[in-house]
């Protein structure tokens, strides 16, 4: 399946009856946008005892992500339209993640309690995560994957691949990080752009957003429910003490059949 949530693109193979295993190779060949299917992310389905299914996600790059926000939002409308269901869960690297029908079109995912210390993210050193040691004094946040957020006066102005591509690879951040520059537009309102590890500029990220605005409240600069603004749209985060919920639109744009010969 081919979805995407505000733009943020992904391939979607569902194991549940089986299939060959996905290899590093073969999520590069398909997220070719010339010679493959494209994407940001893949997400594998399989079955879970313990839940409605269990997520696996891989970037354009072939390497693995431990979270994808709008792929788990747009799976769970796909899994919801199967089954019935008004609400579900998905397991996923950070475990069970919570999946309810928000209403008008809408999905929301609890993403789980973000990380905010150094080791969590990680770092590679003991570092005060809301005033990393960065030109810009950007916040680190883990939501399953590492994430490093600019507060910006002017968010047009960011050169996006420059910056994202320099901060994606800081030797702070061990294993790379997701990269966002945001905006405070009003009251907890934000505007923002993300650079995402392994993948690239993209116009939207669950994960990111949840990230900016856990960063945003921390900071003060906003409070704990939020509306962001993306390039492919708007998100809403609510960081709530059972964790990050995310509400999104979702969209299921075709089905098809992959050859594998293409490989």
């Amino acid at each position: 399946m081919k979805m995407h949530g505000l733009g943020n693109d992904f391939v979607v193979i569902d194991y549940r009856h089986g299939g060959a295993a996905m290899t590093a190779e073969h999520a590069r060949a398909l997220g070719d946008r010339h010679r493959g299917v494209g994407f940001d992310q893949l997400a594998v389905i399989e079955s879970d005892a313990k839940a409605t299914a269990a997520l696996t996600f891989y970037n354009s790059d072939g390497t693995v992500s431990s979270a994808c926000g709008n792929a788990t939002r747009c799976i769970a409308r796909h899994l919801m339209d199967e089954t019935g269901q008004s609400a579900l869960s998905l397991r996923t690297e950070r475990g069970l993640l919570a999946c309810e029908d928000a209403g008008n079109g809408l999905t929301r995912v609890n993403m789980g309690v973000p990380l905010l210390n150094w080791q969590d993210i990680p770092l590679a050193e003991e570092t005060d995560t809301l005033h990393l040691p960065i030109k810009g004094d950007p916040v680190a946040v883990s939501m399953g994957n590492p994430h490093c957020t600019f507060f910006v006066d002017d968010v047009a102005s960011v050169d996006l691949v420059a910056e994202g591509r320099a901060v994606e690879v800081h030797p702070l951040f061990p294993e790379r990080t997701n990269v966002q520059f945001a905006q405070v537009m009003g009251e907890n309102h934000l505007r923002m752009r993300v650079w995402e590890r392994g993948v690239g500029v993209t116009l939207a990220s669950g994960s990111s957003s949840c990230a900016a605005a856990v960063g945003a409240a921390r900071r003060g600069l906003t409070g704990r429910t939020v509306s962001i603004d993306l390039d492919g749209g708007r998100i809403e985060i609510d960081w709530s003490d059972d964790g990050v919920w995310m509400t999104g639109p979702t969209a299921h744009v075709f089905d098809g059949v992959f050859f594998t010969d293409a490989l």
